[in-house]
């Protein structure tokens, strides 16, 4: 067996959005950083995240407002130590931010004074939102990619595949990873006194997704192999307004637009929002994407539709040129009519396991953003608080890995990389036909509104896919789209257990054999046990 290649690094950090990259940088003067990116370095859901981020720039506004408001959208099930420290630190957070160059956007008041320009999204009570017009996460990508890139402590490696965390014998510590390059199309080993997830969510394991392909659900099922416990799966957001049109998949209408005016309509023009929930359009996206599910059955339409165009024309490109410019491109234009929209999956709210350091079950292992659960976002994430929950608990965790930098030993040898009894695929329509069942059982059994026989049929799915992928691991080397698809099977697994669990309907997770809510008192995250 040859000897692989081997990386050392004081703090592993595997991804390279918001969280990983703000991690590496505050990191980065104390300790030498390796970001391990699985795609091109800017590739990622904060590259596509529109709306902005939630911080108290208002002087009308309160830090005890936007805590109210989380745990209100959080429907009960929200950890207040968790979004205390959140909404507390968001300020801070921000303003790092626009050290490091982040462009919001600004205005001139009255007295001449420049001041942040600040939007409303729904389930906010007030005007917090910073935003860059429409594009707010392609602009925090942008800045913190030519930050990392210019900093001598931090080594990238772009287009690389982490497949399973190392662990010591009794998975009480962790030592390190296994990577493989895509383009040597070999596995190496990094050897770090540090290994932080912050490979985003797992919202691929769906059919319909506002995600990019990378969002896989790698580090929630790397770590629950590792040994971490994952709470809180069963609750999966999914974003009410994705563009509906073929040449256009993926694309997510900002929550935003409505905050700026928007009215959901029904094909024949009339509002039905104001039928479900007296917010109408700035509704909780739960209740949002629920109604629109309720219209579409109800009537047997493809999609509805988000209308902005009584709005002026400049006032619309101003706020939104970025959907302006990609709605004109599939032929649409927004200042004239309405935008075709069905719900996607968007985002995963539960996740790894972590207190307000960003430590996991397992020590020297951190996990960052969406990967994690922190707490913060309960039964259903409110709009602009996941890019702030990233900042805020990469300052988290970038500070107790510096308290503990000078005391953590780095482990002396790991276990080579076995693939001696493996030979290459020849049956690549294997994964595919795997991954297409998959993800289509899990939008049609575990989706807006489940039931129980729904979900006890794609768990049954659900552990015959994962044995037969596993076989198929187990005899074949690896490849990207085999390790996504046994991390998503695995997640698949996790998110049906989650559900199934749960018997009440709470947040995101509506099951009609459960309609009503058990009081707040009586019900608890959902959380699961390796080995349990």
């Amino acid at each position: 067996m040859s000897q692989q290649k081997e990386y050392l690094s004081d703090v592993l950090i595997i991804g390279s959005g918001a969280a990983g990259l703000s991690l590496a940088l505050q990191l980065a003067e104390h300790a030498k950083v390796l970001v391990l990116s699985k795609g091109a370095l800017r590739e990622g859901s904060t590259l596509y995240a529109q709306g902005g981020i939630a911080a108290v720039f208002d002087e009308n506004d309160s830090i005890a407002s936007h805590v109210n408001d989380t745990l209100i959208a959080g429907a009960g099930l929200c950890d207040p130590q968790a979004v205390q420290f959140t909404a507390g630190h968001a300020k801070e957070a921000m303003q790092w931010l626009i050290r490091q160059g982040v462009p919001f956007d600004q205005y001139r008041d009255e007295d001449g004074k420049m001041k942040y320009h600040l939007t409303r999204e729904g389930g906010h009570s007030h005007r917090r939102i910073l935003h860059a017009a429409d594009a707010t996460g392609k602009a925090v990508q942008i800045t913190l990619v030519d930050q990392v890139r210019q900093h001598p402590n931090i080594q990238l490696l772009e287009h690389y595949h982490a497949i399973d965390l190392i662990t010591n014998a009794d998975k009480s510590r962790c030592l390190g990873a296994y990577i493989w390059s895509q383009q040597a199309r070999k596995v190496e080993v990094v050897r770090a006194r540090f290994v932080a997830l912050a490979t985003g969510g797992a919202s691929k394991v769906y059919l319909y997704t506002s995600n990019p392909d990378v969002a896989s659900g790698d580090g929630i099922a790397m770590a629950w192999r590792a040994g971490c416990r994952v709470a809180n799966m069963e609750f999966n957001q999914f974003h009410p307004t994705s563009l509906y049109h073929p040449d256009a998949p993926n694309f997510l209408i900002t929550e935003a637009m409505r905050g700026e005016g928007a009215y959901l309509k029904r094909p024949d023009g009339s509002r039905f929002m104001p039928d479900f929930d007296a917010r109408a359009e700035l509704a909780p996206r739960d209740v949002v994407a629920r109604a629109i599910d309720y219209e579409m059955k109800r009537l047997g339409a493809n999609c509805v539709y988000l209308d902005i165009s009584h709005q002026p024309a400049d006032f619309i490109l101003e706020h939104f040129p970025t959907i302006y410019a990609k709605c004109l491109s599939v032929g649409l234009d927004i200042t004239k009519e309405p935008i075709p929209v069905v719900p996607a999956a968007h985002y995963t709210c539960g996740g790894v396991l972590v207190n307000l350091n960003s430590q996991t079950d397992v020590a020297n292992l951190y996990a960052i953003g969406e990967v994690a659960c922190t707490g913060l976002h309960g039964a259903n994430r409110m709009a602009s608080n996941s890019l702030l929950e990233c900042i805020v608990f990469a300052q988290a965790a970038a500070r107790h890995i510096r308290s503990q930098l000078a005391d953590a030993p780095m482990a002396d040898t790991l276990p080579q990389w076995d693939e001696s009894r493996v030979s290459d695929s020849d049956e690549e329509v294997v994964i595919t036909h795997n991954w297409h069942e998959l993800r289509l059982f899990m939008w049609d059994y575990v989706g807006i509104v489940r039931t129980d026989k729904r979900l006890e049929r794609a768990l049954h799915r659900a552990e015959l896919l994962k044995k037969e992928i596993q076989d198929y691991y187990s005899h074949f080397k690896v490849s990207n789209n085999l390790l996504e698809l046994r991390n998503l099977v695995l997640v698949a697994e996790l998110i049906i257990r989650s559900a199934l669990a749960r018997k009440e309907s709470r947040g995101l997770h509506y099951n009609l054999d459960y309609p009503f809510s058990l009081k707040d008192d009586e019900t608890s995250p959902t959380i699961l046990t390796p080995g349990q």
